[in-house]
């Protein structure tokens, strides 16, 4: 439960971040909206994500996997299409939102690992 809490203030560290850095994407509910946002962003990942994963496979393989960037992108936009605390203007806000949060995310995977054991 705690891994889950930090991986949610982590996610929410890269909505924030992204939300400073990226025009088109705004959180003016605050910090509350931030960390719903991240909760939310990680079910859409959990469920929705695989789906239009498997879907799009052949774009994704003609593009060589750049496709993958629009699918971050429409994930992070259907979270703001869900919240009202939480904003996407357009597709190019999505994408390079998704890699700041996606940036954001990966370092925190590296400080708190993965929960496996390394022998």
């Amino acid at each position: 439960m705690i891994r889950f809490i930090v991986r949610a203030l982590i996610a929410a560290l890269g909505l924030w971040l992204a939300s400073r850095i990226v025009p088109g994407i705004r959180a003016p509910g605050g910090w509350t909206s931030l960390l719903i946002a991240a909760v939310l962003l990680g079910v859409v990942n959990a469920i929705v994500r695989p789906v239009v994963v498997v879907l799009t496979l052949p774009f994704t393989v003609v593009t060589l996997g750049l496709f993958l960037l629009v699918v971050n992108a429409a994930m992070l936009g259907l979270v703001g299409w869900l919240l009202e605390g939480f904003v996407v203007n357009g597709l190019w806000a999505g994408i390079f939102g998704s890699v700041v949060v996606g940036a954001v995310s990966w370092l925190g995977h590296l400080l708190i690992g993965d929960g496996r054991e390394r022998a």
